[in-house]
């Protein structure tokens, strides 16, 4: 969608490695706009999975004034070793690999993360918005899914309504992060805002 707008457009996974590159890239001036919506390094910092970006994650394009669109993706699991026996106990687990598992995050570690993200984005010099999927958060965080949890995915939600700036956009849809319709509510937000940046 954002390429038929006209915009290139580079894909950073969210793995670790790939957090920790999206925000050097936007620090080193390299982008007029960030498409956050896989913001799972986070709750990989806080609560000590295998992907977390480092505690920056999620401060390079406010700190540069960078327009940015965020969205809650993936923050219903965090990755563990499979051999990692503690750090998934008394979870819901879903196992990737051999080497990979999953845990889904609890109603208190969401409140946590859902503050981590609104103040951050909070702090932002540039236009700032965050969408909230209010029908899940990932492929396992749909109804029926492994990984469907209303009340955890609420203490996200309203942690971020609590502590979130007014000066940053909030927007909650009715829809599932993997929606098309939210796919392109995000991508008309931050073509919107990008092109109304100074410069563009």
């Amino acid at each position: 969608m954002l390429e038929a707008a006209g915009f290139e457009v580079h894909v950073f996974p969210a793995t670790g490695a790939g957090g920790r590159a999206l925000e050097a890239a936007v620090t080193a001036g390299h982008y007029a706009g960030v498409l956050d919506l896989t913001t799972s390094e986070l709750a990989e910092e806080m609560v000590g999975g295998l992907c977390s970006a480092g505690p920056d994650r999620l401060t390079a394009a406010g700190f540069r004034g960078v327009p940015q669109v965020v969205a809650p993706g993936g923050l219903d699991a965090v990755t563990f070793a499979s051999a990692d026996r503690d750090a998934g106990r008394a979870r819901l687990q879903v196992v990737i690999n051999a080497g990979r598992t999953l845990a889904r995050t609890t109603p208190q570690e969401n409140d946590r993360v859902g503050r981590d993200i609104a103040l951050k984005v909070s702090a932002a010099r540039g236009p700032a918005a965050v969408l909230l999927p209010l029908r899940g958060l990932s492929a396992l965080d749909r109804e029926g899914a492994a990984f469907w949890s209303p009340e955890a995915d609420r203490a996200l939600f309203q942690s971020i309504r609590n502590w979130i700036a007014p000066s940053v956009r909030l927007i909650e849809a009715d829809l599932h992060i993997n929606d098309q319709e939210f796919a392109r509510l995000a991508a008309d937000v931050l073509a919107e805002m990008v092109g109304a940046a100074p410069g563009r």
